[in-house]
């Protein structure tokens, strides 16, 4: 059996012609995942129909033949499964009833598996479609980044709310933290033994923490959901995407033990390959605006990240995810282009 490509690199092989997959590959850019959302009615009924999440995963690796499908859920089903009323507004995103410390301490992590069961099986049902030569990433948001949402009730620009709690009274945002943690770890080795190859965790707010908050509250809770994973399933591997997080990328490989850590497309990759490619693969790092502008723009710049990193271990990917105004034909243009 041919061993996927990514799981080369996740292992320490460094391949002429990089894997690649984006963030967010399955999205409002595509017209048939615009279809399914509209059959499904809400976004977290998508997400927990395995038939419609199982056939959206799949999109677009029929349609672009990426070398990795990761599984289409959200960050905020943990909270979810932790007994948190969620809920997605058309046009305005996530919306959750702000956490107290009360609320705190109520927090339970005995129904997370029954309450994420779809997902598992959306694991199942992807893994079996998928040809063996591509890899399934399951994944999780990071302890920091789903707090932030269960602090403030909804996304904001600077997470203030999340960073005033760690002011004043961090003790309680360590205990939210412990929770979040425990239900990552369950939730992580449930997706790899119901079928994924590797996981993701995504920390999207790491960047508004200050280098002794990303200690404690990022890189700190993500190497223990690392530890306590591979303490049941040895071997599992990780991609940790801290976005932002250049000045703390070294520690934050250190501290974790991730096989392959994301960087944004602030970050040079000369120098990322000079202080990380000896200790972990590297995932990234376009520029989601210039695959909007596609053209000679955007050959210019995958070239430039192909170059930067030839005989090293890359994962092709963005610095985030794709948005929804990416033309298809700019994302057929760069799968061409890494793969000429």
């Amino acid at each position: 059996m041919t061993k996927a490509r990514l799981l080369r690199v996740l292992d320490g092989e460094a391949i002429a012609q990089p894997p690649m997959w984006l963030m967010r590959q399955a999205g409002r850019y595509l017209p048939e995942y615009r279809a399914l959302r509209t059959k499904a009615g809400s976004f977290l009924d998508l997400c927990y129909t395995p038939e419609l999440a199982t056939e959206v995963t799949l999109q677009p690796i029929r349609r672009f033949g990426f070398d990795a499908a990761i599984l289409f859920s959200d960050i905020l089903v943990i909270p979810h499964a932790l007994g948190r009323d969620v809920r997605f507004v058309e046009g305005e995103g996530p919306r959750l009833d702000p956490i107290d410390i009360a609320d705190i301490e109520q927090l339970t992590t005995h129904a997370v598996l029954e309450r994420l069961a779809p997902v598992l099986e959306t694991v199942s049902a992807v893994r079996r479609e998928l040809a063996p030569d591509k890899a399934l990433i399951g994944f999780c948001g990071a302890p920091w980044t789903v707090a932030t949402y269960m602090i403030a009730g909804r996304g904001t620009p600077d997470q203030a709310p999340s960073r005033l709690l760690a002011a004043r009274d961090p003790q309680a945002l360590d205990r939210l933290i412990d929770k979040l943690v425990q239900a990552s770890i369950v939730y992580l080795v449930a997706q790899l033994r119901a079928g994924a190859d590797a996981v993701q965790v995504f920390d999207s707010w790491s960047r508004v923490l200050s280098p002794a908050a990303f200690e404690r509250w990022s890189a700190g809770p993500i190497a223990r959901i690392v530890a306590g994973v591979r303490a049941e399933i040895p071997g599992a591997r990780f991609i940790g995407f801290p976005k932002g997080a250049d000045r703390g990328l070294v520690s934050f490989v250190e501290t974790t033990g991730v096989n392959a850590v994301g960087v944004d497309w602030t970050v040079p990759l000369a120098t990322v390959r000079q202080e990380i490619a000896d200790r972990a693969a590297i995932q990234g790092n376009l520029d989601p605006m210039v695959l909007v502008a596609g053209g000679t723009q955007l050959d210019d710049a995958v070239d430039e990240i192909l170059d930067a990193m030839r005989g090293a271990r890359l994962i092709f990917n963005l610095g985030h995810g794709i948005v929804p105004q990416t033309p298809i034909e700019h994302v057929e243009r760069l799968v061409e282009r890494v793969r000429r």
